[in-house]
């Protein structure tokens, strides 16, 4: 269980910003685009998490990303909207104009001052860096009253040549500075001296938020954040699960509960509500096609599991033995029995709203619809099967094209042959083929009804639950012309499973490309 502070621990602990990146820098793992609509949905998690800043893209990449940040800035009233942009101006430019009717807006500008960087990437001498520095953040500062500034790989550059940036962006408008550790190579202790070096010998240091932005090479990101808050920053930049480039990013979940939990010697709070932090968690790993390690920290399916004899004695003696935190605390709820094909609409929405989901009627009515048909082909419905089914239809949406039938001939007597029927914005097309196997036939009958130019990067699947009739849950993820899409879809029939997968990453790609500008996305770097 989370340990309370005392209460003169409490009058003296300091507020940490959570600057939320998954829709930017978690976005940029490879496979991992959202759509506008999905962006949309995240954003109003997040903000109901109580989540202080959200990253919502990078204008300057898309049309699509800017559009992401321009509706979200508009539906968006709590929690402050930012965009990131690039030290050029006409990053900045389309980032304030992305922002501009945000209720509280924030420009994120940034520039590399490690010198690798300023060699290779930037071929840019130190003192025209700086002088980058104190144009972009001006201008920013011109065009909004929030700018966040960032040293691109700060933990690899000369101390004394970043100090001298940092002050040139106080100066220069900056509210907030962001150090981050861009590769992952910082240590704990490193990077928490670097935060007491800076804010001990900057001046206005003392004017400004300090936030740490730590990359997971070494598995060091969560480690590192934490230790840079007890360097002196208050601002943590972190994405749901992990997400992000290469390795990823600091785990929100992770570091807000490190806070929560370990209060005794981390005198420190957030803002976030964390009995949501499950549902966020669940969503994000259903538009990226990411599955979460079952044993991942907080939300990862094994987290508040026991099996151990030992384990379990002691659980059923006092939780406490071996859970530091309640499962309900992060909207972890124990799987059960109870639901089945004569429970109601009733129990089936309060169990809905106990695993993390408020839906509409229209959306509550399918969802139901598809839980009576799971039912009635499985004896026992888990709660993982529920979210399955429910992430599925959050998945599928309004697709244009849509599974309508599927037979498969398999087994050791090849060839293996599938007969498919799809519907392409409501009329039917047929197709069979043939293929290496019951999964490549049902994929090749797909391109013969639907001819595309897509290539398979990623087939995967799992069980939802144990036994012979479980559900699996399928990820799907194609490439065309650079145009990344998931697709994901959960059934007791694998091989329905696969072709729901398959047709719904096709209808995200189709998506993307009506959506996304021509060119190719522009990368920020850290």
């Amino acid at each position: 269980m989370s340990v309370s502070p005392t209460p003169a621990q409490a009058e003296t602990r300091d507020r940490v910003i959570i600057f939320d990146t998954t829709m930017r820098d978690g976005e940029q793992s490879p496979g991992a685009s959202m759509s506008l609509e999905e962006k949309l949905e995240l954003a109003k998690i997040l903000e109901e998490m109580k989540v202080d800043v959200i990253e919502a893209g990078f204008p300057i990449a898309s049309n699509g990303d800017f559009e992401a940040v321009r509706q979200i800035a508009e539906i968006v009233t709590e929690s402050t909207v930012c965009g990131l942009a690039r030290a050029g101006l006409a990053d900045i430019d389309r980032c304030g104009e992305a922002v501009r009717k945000a209720r509280r807006g924030r420009i994120h500008t940034f520039i590399s001052t490690s010198p690798v960087h300023m060699k290779w990437k930037l071929q840019m001498e130190p003192e025209q860096v700086l002088e980058m520095v104190t144009k972009s953040v001006t201008h920013a500062r011109n065009l909004c009253g929030d700018v966040e500034w960032s040293a691109e790989d700060a933990t690899r550059t000369e101390r004394d040549f970043l100090l001298r940036c940092i002050e040139a962006a106080i100066k220069a408008g900056a509210s907030t500075i962001n150090l981050p550790d861009t590769v992952g190579y910082s240590y704990p202790s490193e990077y928490a001296d670097m935060f007491r070096d800076v804010i001990e010998n900057v001046p206005g240091a003392d004017g400004v938020i300090f936030s740490t932005h730590c990359h997971n090479d070494l598995g060091l990101a969560v480690a590192n954040s934490v230790a840079g808050v007890q360097g002196g920053a208050r601002q943590i930049e972190c994405a749901i699960n992990g997400i992000g480039e290469r390795a990823g990013n600091a785990a929100l979940e992770e570091i807000v509960m490190a806070l929560k939990v370990r209060g005794d010697k981390l005198p420190f709070e957030t803002g976030v509500e964390t009995q949501h932090i499950t549902r966020a968690s669940r969503y994000v790993s259903a538009i990226t096609g990411f599955p979460v390690q079952f044993n991942k920290a907080i939300v990862g399916k094994n987290a508040f599991a026991h099996e151990s004899g030992i384990h379990q004695d002691g659980m059923l003696k006092n939780a406490e033995t071996y859970e530091i935190m309640k499962p309900e605390d992060v909207g972890q709820v124990e799987s059960n029995l109870v639901m089945g094909k004569h429970s109601g609409r009733h129990a089936f929405r309060e169990k809905l709203k106990a695993l993390g989901y408020e839906l509409g009627q229209n959306a509550l009515n399918e969802a139901f619809q598809r839980f009576k048909d799971l039912a009635d082909k499985k004896k026992h419905v888990f709660d993982d099967d529920i979210v399955a089914l429910v992430d599925d239809a959050l998945a599928s949406g309004a697709d244009r094209i849509q599974v309508r039938s599927l037979r498969v001939i398999a087994g050791t007597e090849g060839p293996q042959e599938a007969f498919l029927t799809v519907a392409i914005d409501g009329e039917d097309k047929s197709a069979n083929a043939t293929g290496d196997g019951p999964v490549d036939a049902v994929f090749n009958a797909i391109h013969a009804a639907v001819p595309h130019e897509a290539i398979l990067r990623l087939f995967q699947v799992h069980a939802v639950t144990e036994g012979t009739d479980a559900q699996a849950q399928v990820s799907v993820r194609l490439e065309e012309d650079g145009r990344i899409a998931t697709g994901q879809a959960a059934d007791t029939d694998t091989l329905t499973a696969s072709a729901k997968a398959y047709v719904n990453a096709l209808n995200n790609l189709q998506a993307r490309k009506e959506k996304s500008a021509p060119g190719a996305k522009v990368a920020s770097g850290f």
